[in-house]
C-alpha cells in the first residue's frame, strides 16, 4: 500500500515537471532579459514529456512550448535576428523527437502488458491457487520472484485432497528460464495426478522420479519436500528429495527442523544411484504448524551478507490467520534483503486446527 503511493506521488511529480519547467524558464527569461539566451531551453518541457508521458501529451506540450518560445521571442524582440528563429527549430526539433520517443515507449509498453497478460494466465495453470482449508489445515502460500517484472519462476507447490489424506509438495527446479518452467510445469501435472493414485508416498516420489529424469535426462534436477497429513492421525508423513528441512513451529512456540533418517537425491537424479526416497513420520498436532519453503528463504542476505535466520523468526508466524501469518513473514524476508531477492522464494505455511 505505501509503495503504491509512493509510487502515485512520483508519476504525479513527473506529469507537472514539463508545465513546472517552462514555467520556470518563462520567468527566468521575463526577469533576466534577452541578453542572457534562456529562451531554447522551453524546449526542456517537449524533452521531458516525451520521457513519461504519450505521444499525443508530448506533441500537446510542444505545441504550448513553440507558443510560449514564439511569445517570448517577439516580447524580447530575437525575430529581428536569427536567434529567435534558432530558439524555435530547437523547440520543434525536440518535440518531434519526443514525439517518437513516446511513440515507440508506448509500443514496448504494449508490448509488456501483452506479456504479462500471458504470464498471468501462465501462472494460474502452473502455479493455482491453493485451498484456504484442506482436512484438519489451514494453508497459505507466498511466492516472490527474483525478477521484478517475473509472474512465475523455478519454484513450484501444490496441495491436493486425496483420498489418503492431504497431500503437499513444495519444490525447487535447477536452473532458471523457460526450461526450469516447463520442468516445474512436468512435475505439478504428475504430481496433481499420481497424489490421487498412490496410496503410498514413496510411490508417488518414485513417479515424480521417472517423470522428470525421462524428461531432462540429467540434465536438470528438482529438489522437492512431500507431506501427507490425515485426518484421523496427529501425525504428519514428510519426504524429502534434497530440499531444505520444513520448519515444525509447535503450539507452545518451540521450532525444530525434523530431518530426514536418510538423505535422497534431487528429482530426476537417480540415475546416479543413492538411497531411494523414504518417508518418516514426525508429530503434527492441532496447534502445530509446518512451514515448506525453496532455499530462496533461508538463502535471502542482508547487505552484510548474513543469511536470513528463519527460526529466529518463526514469532511472526503467531498471526490468528494463516495468510496473515506468511505475509509478514514474506515482508520480513524482503526486508532483511534490502533490495530484490537473488532467488525466487516460494513458502506454504500448514497450519494444523481442529473445528
Amino acid at each position: 500500500m505505501a509503495a503504491t503511493a509512493r509510487q502515485g506521488r512520483k508519476n504525479w511529480v513527473l506529469s507537472w515537471l514539463p508545465a513546472v519547467v517552462m514555467a520556470v524558464v518563462t520567468v527566468v527569461d521575463l526577469t533576466a532579459g534577452p541578453g542572457v539566451g534562456f529562451l531554447p531551453l522551453v524546449s526542456l518541457g517537449p524533452a521531458f514529456a516525451g520521457l513519461i508521458g504519450t505521444w499525443r501529451r508530448t506533441a500537446l506540450i510542444g505545441l504550448v512550448a513553440l507558443l510560449l518560445c514564439g511569445g517570448l521571442g517577439s516580447y524580447d524582440g530575437l525575430f529581428e535576428t536569427r536567434r529567435g528563429y534558432t530558439a524555435m527549430a530547437s523547440v520543434a526539433g525536440v518535440t518531434l523527437a519526443g514525439v517518437i520517443a513516446a511513440s515507440m515507449r508506448g509500443r514496448r509498453e504494449a508490448e509488456l502488458a501483452s506479456v504479462r497478460s500471458i504470464a498471468e494466465v501462465a501462472q494460474r495453470v502452473l502455479l493455482r491457487p491453493v485451498p484456504r482449508s484442506a482436512g484438519p489445515l489451514q494453508v497459505a502460500v507466498s511466492y516472490t520472484s527474483a525478477v521484478a517484472e517475473a509472474r512465475i519462476g523455478s519454484d513450484l507447490y501444490e496441495v491436493v485432497a486425496s483420498p489418503h489424506g492431504v497431500r503437499v509438495i513444495v519444490g525447487d527446479v535447477q536452473g532458471k528460464g523457460l526450461a526450469a518452467v516447463e520442468t516445474a510445469a512436468l512435475v505439478l501435472g504428475t504430481f496433481r495426478e499420481t497424489a490421487h493414485d498412490e496410496p503410498d508416498l514413496a510411490a508417488l516420489a518414485a513417479r515424480l522420479e521417472r517423470s522428470v529424469a525421462r524428461e531432462v535426462n540429467g540434465e536438470k534436477f528438482v529438489t522437492a519436500v512431500l507431506v501427507e497429513v490425515r485426518a484421523e492421525e496427529r501425525a504428519a508423513l514428510v519426504l524429502n528429495c534434497g530440499h531444505p528441512a520444513p520448519m515444525r513451529v509447535r503450539a507452545d512456540g518451540s521450532v525444530d527442523f525434523p530431518r530426514p533418517p536418510v538423505y535422497s537425491l534431487p528429482l530426476g537424479l537417480g540415475i546416479h544411484g543413492g538411497e531411494p526416497p523414504r518417508a518418516y513420520r514426525i508429530d503434527f498436532a492441532p496447534g502445530d504448524q509446518l512451514l515448506l519453503y525453496t532455499d530462496g528463504v533461508t538463502e535471502a542476505r542482508d547487505g552484510a551478507g548474513a543469511f536470513f535466520p528463519l527460526e529466529d523468526r518463526a514469532d511472526l508466524l503467531k498471526a490468528p490467520e494463516a495468510e496473515d501469518a506468511l505475509e509478514a513473514l514474506r515482508e520480513d524476508v524482503v526486508r532483511h534483503a534490502n533490495g530484490p531477492l537473488h532467488d525466487d522464494a516460494a513458502m506454504l505455511l500448514l497450519r494444523y486446527w481442529e473445528r
